[in-house]
């Protein structure tokens, strides 16, 4: 399955924050926690070359801990500071503009050395669809400002907002490439609903989970469908989840359209606990 998704709105969407740069402090690049590195624009390091940037990890809640530390060390090794957060509870909120302030110490000293009245910060956010930017936004200005939804691609305009007296935010809409090169990159976005299912062939976004769940956290696969062991044959695991759950259809055959929902419902939903997608010992293997 080719997954390719690139609405026009998008492209215009990469020339706005090309143009915007010169008006920001720093770029804060929002990713998703369970899928860090897939969901980052593989343009963003062309598209704001030298400008500072914070990574912000988001949705941290849902996903594993220790990997979400491992990924924050390597983005530290990379020169690039990235925080955990979690936009939907305000997790980590006040720790965004602290380490802004770190960030920027010796620009906002220069400027006062020169006379320069101190201002607020300048931020532009970015990140591709779904990963929580206009969430983040409401939380940190404490009001419903951005419009918000599970739908991708909900934020269409730009615009400035004031976050109390040391923080402005240039929102701008999610930007996703137009051709994934790296077909496992495009299931990851699809298992964590960052691509519109309806574009989607969902059954082969269920095996790809599974195949992965049985690898990384076959102990959660278990427990959750209630199995003694897992069978190697995909199809085999397919239809014990079916039967168990009751996913059937008339004569007692096995729904493959209902269990392939089941599957991706439950691991959005957390069924299967907090879950990461993807290391950077994994990304670095990939890289050879």
């Amino acid at each position: 399955m080719t997954i390719q998704w690139f609405p026009g709105h998008m492209a215009k969407a990469r020339r706005q924050v090309t143009e915007k740069l010169k008006l920001v402090d720093i770029i804060f690049e929002l990713v998703d926690a369970r899928i860090p590195f897939s969901s980052r624009n593989p343009m963003i390091d062309e598209i704001i070359q030298h400008k500072p940037r914070l990574v912000l990890l988001n949705k941290a809640d849902m996903a594993d801990k220790d990997k979400t530390n491992q990924w924050i060390q390597y983005f530290r090794s990379k020169g690039i500071h990235a925080l955990a957060i979690n936009s939907q509870a305000g997790v980590g909120m006040k720790d965004i503009v602290h380490a802004s302030k770190e960030i920027l110490q010796e620009k906002f000293d220069r400027m006062k050395a020169k006379g320069v009245k101190p201002r607020a910060i300048r931020a532009m956010i970015v990140g591709i669809p779904n990963v929580g930017k206009s969430t983040l936004i409401n939380r940190l200005a404490k009001k419903n400002i951005a419009k918000t939804g599970n739908t991708p691609g909900v934020t269409k305009a730009q615009q400035w907002i004031k976050v109390g007296k040391e923080l402005e935010l240039l929102d701008t809409p999610g930007i996703l490439w137009p051709k994934f090169e790296d077909q496992d990159v495009g299931m990851k976005l699809a298992i964590t609903g960052a691509i519109k299912d309806t574009i989607l062939n969902l059954h082969d976004v269920a095996i790809h989970a599974l195949k992965f769940l049985e690898s990384e956290y076959p102990e959660r696969l278990k427990e959750r469908y209630k199995l003694e062991s897992i069978p190697s044959d995909i199809v085999e695991l397919l239809d014990m989840i079916g039967r168990l759950r009751g996913c059937l259809m008339g004569g007692g055959e096995v729904d493959y359209d209902k269990v392939t929902e089941l599957v991706i419902r439950e691991i959005r939903t957390e069924q299967l606990g907090a879950l990461t997608f993807e290391t950077p010992t994994m990304l670095e293997e990939k890289q050879g």
